[in-house]
């Protein structure tokens, strides 16, 4: 309860600077400024078949300038260790109202903690691995509702560990689906192949989000499983539960 009570004053506080800054923000040379907070019995990597193990807070910023943006990525452990730190330059190269075409690229740190002895003395340390990262990421609109999208992720390592990853998603997406006048979901299913160095891995996943019109508060529901794969870890199955709390500027509603 400690911890859920800090995540909460967390939110709090983000929703009190954005506002307190709102009008400042509007005479700024930014467009738009939004983000999302998430707590997890489970914390989920961008790669879905990658998963902390653990629960977690996970931070989605958007400072948007036009056709450009910066969106950092941050998820941590609820003791406050940081897990991956992902800080992607975005640029929308193409949108129109059934095709867009979205690239990225972003530096990024994974941590761990590793055991040392020092002075005879084991010892934890927070270790930091460098990566780098590109996307490309196509979408075309069937209806309002229903989008059709590929996602493809580059990720090169610079430290001990993984030295090149490819990560190619072909999924559908189902939006604003009405469940009452309040209510409504986005379901989200995708098949995605991934490779590690020289280790390969296919896998199914999904996503489904319950919100309320109006409310900044939702649901998300993460599951995944492998369908062949050499890559560890290789569980069968994972699942995750988010609850979101997204602040967005004046110019948008929720």
């Amino acid at each position: 309860m400690k911890k859920i009570g800090t995540f909460l004053l967390l939110l709090l506080g983000m929703t009190s600077y954005s506002q307190e800054n709102e009008q400042e923000k509007n005479n700024m040379f930014l467009d738009d400024f939004r983000g999302t907070a998430s707590i997890t019995h489970n914390g989920v990597s961008l790669v879905p078949s990658f998963s902390l193990g653990d629960p977690a807070l996970l931070f989605d910023l958007k400072f948007i300038k036009k056709k450009f943006s910066f969106e950092p990525d941050m998820r941590f452990s609820l003791e406050g260790k940081p897990w991956t730190m992902l800080f992607w330059f975005r640029y929308k190269a193409m949108e129109n109202k059934k095709f867009s075409l979205r690239l990225g690229a972003h530096p990024g740190l994974n941590f761990r903690t590793v055991n040392i002895i020092r002075n005879g003395q084991s010892e934890a340390l927070l270790e930091s691995r460098r990566y780098l990262g590109a996307e490309v990421v196509p979408k075309y609109q069937i209806t309002n509702k229903i989008g059709v999208g590929m996602y493809y992720l580059y990720g090169r390592g610079f430290d001990e560990g993984v030295k090149e990853t490819n990560f190619l998603v072909f999924n559908l997406s189902f939006n604003q689906i009405a469940l009452s006048n309040s209510l409504f979901l986005n379901f989200t299913p995708q098949v995605y192949y991934l490779t590690s160095d020289e280790l390969t891995g296919y896998y199914t996943s999904g996503f489904l989000t319950i919100a309320k019109k109006n409310c900044p508060f939702s649901l998300t529901g993460v599951i995944n499983k492998g369908i062949s794969t050499q890559i560890l870890p290789d569980d069968d199955f994972t699942w995750s539960i988010l609850l979101n709390y997204s602040f967005l500027s004046k110019k948008r509603k929720i």
